[in-house]
């Protein structure tokens, strides 16, 4: 059995959610927004910002996910020996002038959201771009900086942090286990 520390129950994900959503109706009064969600977690995440987002501000906040398996610069790496698991990108509007939100479950070095960056200037060029993360753990690689955060949690590298969606896992948690009880 591994041994994890709660940090966020369901309650608190909720709460967490919630400022972000007035955290960016606040941030982006002008409108032509767009959330995206990075696949898997993020995407979730996303809709549920979404959601909330929509019952605070006029209608017209665009809702899209994307897939970053081919952007990653750690395929083929020792760091990610299996194939990536690729999922369909939805962005079903043009992004040209918008301010695009991307939004994802951890922050850790920053890779990722590189990634996320570079996938969406595929689709065009935005008039911005912001960052959502529900955690953000630290240890940055690249010098990003999320724009709105849910929590964040200070964590030693050798900790490992688990975000439970209601959506793919059952329930809304989020959890801290060192590496080496990750691994058992």
């Amino acid at each position: 059995m591994q041994d994890e520390k709660v940090v966020l129950d369901r309650d608190d994900v909720r709460r967490a959610l919630t400022r972000i959503a007035h955290e960016i109706v606040e941030g982006n009064p002008e409108g032509h927004v767009a959330l995206v969600g990075i696949h898997r977690r993020g995407a979730h995440l996303a809709e549920r910002l979404h959601r909330l987002v929509g019952e605070l501000a006029p209608p017209g906040v665009a809702l899209g996910d994307l897939d970053i398996s081919f952007y990653r610069d750690d395929i083929g790496t020792r760091r990610r020996l299996a194939a990536p698991v690729v999922n369909a990108s939805h962005l079903d509007f043009p992004i040209d002038g918008m301010t695009v939100v991307i939004v994802d479950d951890v922050l850790f070095t920053g890779r990722t959201v590189r990634a996320a960056i570079e996938a969406l200037f595929d689709y065009g060029r935005p008039a911005r771009v912001q960052l959502a993360v529900l955690t953000d753990r630290g240890h940055r690689e690249l010098p990003i900086r999320p724009d709105y955060v849910g929590k964040n949690l200070p964590t030693a590298p050798k900790e490992r942090v688990y975000v439970r969606v209601q959506e793919i896992d059952g329930l809304d948690e989020v959890a801290i286990a060192t590496q080496e009880e990750a691994l058992v």
